[in-house]
Parts: C-alpha cells; structure tokens; sequence
C-alpha cells in the first residue's frame, strides 16, 4: 500500500491503495466518481476511457502510481451541467441506447474535438477505433462528432 496522490477534474485527492491498481478502481472505490465503467478489464472496449493531460487512455489497465500527479479528467470533469459541446451534442442526437459505453465514448469523441475542431469521417473512424458500442449506436456516435464540432466555441 501506498499514498497516491491525484488529480482527477481540477480536485487533489490522496489515496492509500496498491501502487499497481488500475486507475479505474481508484476513480470509482476510492474517489467516489462512478461515471468512468469497466467493460472488459484489458483496455480492448474503452469503456472506462479518461483524459490523462488530455490524452485519452484506458483506465482498466493502467496502474494508479503511473498517473500520480497527472491531470485526470473523467466524464464527470467535461462539464457540471452537461454543456460540453459533446455532450450536448450527444443529448441532440439520442446517442445512447443502453448507455453503458457512452462515458468512454464521450471522452473519446471530446479528446478528438479538442486536437482536431473540424474531423472528416476518417478521423472520426480512427479516433473511436476500438471504442465497442453492443448497441450498435456507431452511426449516432459519428453524426454527435459533427454536430458537436460545428458546436464548438
């Protein structure tokens, strides 16, 4: 055990826990915030993606001492009332059917926007390449991304 310290959407929190945790069981045990999900554990679904200094990375598999005192933003970090151009985007277009890939899918998308403000289809492709959606939602996923970059500020 160890204290961890992070930095997880502009707050420090200190956390006493197993260096090689994933970031993820700290994110949701330790420091309460239960937007960011587990799909698959082996960083293959990006359901649990977040932004680590506004990278996009795979939670699962990433070891909480790794990302100590690194900028952290997770879902509940783009906005406090849904008014990330993304998400609301995401709100116009119904994106979600059962939901559960879309915090992941989100912070993709938001990573994407945030480097590239006018993406073509490929881009978009490659950006959410390997974000698994069971529902099948990939043509509303793609037409939020162009909502949201004509949306953006």
């Amino acid at each position: 055990m160890a204290i961890i310290n992070l930095k997880i959407n502009s707050k420090e929190y200190s956390i006493d826990v197993d260096p090689q945790m994933p970031l993820l069981w700290a994110i949701r045990d330790f420091v309460g915030l239960k937007g960011t999900k587990y799909g698959c554990g082996i960083a293959q679904c990006g359901a649990c993606t977040v932004h680590l200094n506004g990278q996009p990375v795979r939670s699962c598999s990433l070891p909480v001492a790794a990302v100590a005192n690194k900028n952290i933003t997770t879902i509940e970090g783009l906005s406090d009332d849904n008014s990330h151009p993304v998400q609301k985007a995401w709100i116009e277009e119904q994106v979600p059917q059962c939901g559960y890939c879309q915090s992941g899918q989100i912070m993709a998308a938001a990573a994407l926007l945030s480097k590239n403000a006018s993406p073509n289809d490929a881009d978009i492709d490659a950006a959410m390449q390997g974000h698994i959606c069971r529902c099948g939602t990939y043509p509303r996923i793609k037409r939020a991304i162009k909502k949201a970059s004509e949306n953006k500020p």
